[in-house]
């Protein structure tokens, strides 16, 4: 059983490849948003299956819920701060 999560383990790394290669490349700075929160999800499901090589669940499901999180507010200050800074939001108006 070890080795299907392995093997899983090493295809979720090559994907990550994809969104790593949308981050640096991607036309604009919504795609490389987008391709960092890919990565930091894909990095969660990454920990929960070394976990489950290591039969250490309990340890690394708390280590991906604090990534996971960390992964999520950072996305949302990026987002945030690239909205104001581009001015694509204006919150009088939105009001």
């Amino acid at each position: 059983m070890q080795s299907i999560f392995l093997y899983a383990g090493v295809f979720l790394a090559c994907i990550m490849v994809l969104s790593l290669y949308r981050a640096v490349f991607g036309p604009t700075v919504l795609d490389r948003l987008i391709g960092v929160n890919a990565i930091g999800s894909k990095t969660t499901t990454l920990l929960i299956l070394i976990g489950l090589i290591y039969e250490r669940v309990d340890m690394f499901v708390d280590i991906a819920l604090a990534y996971a999180t960390l992964n999520f507010i950072a996305v949302l200050a990026a987002s945030r701060y690239f909205q104001k800074k581009k001015g694509l939001y204006d919150e009088a108006e939105g009001r």
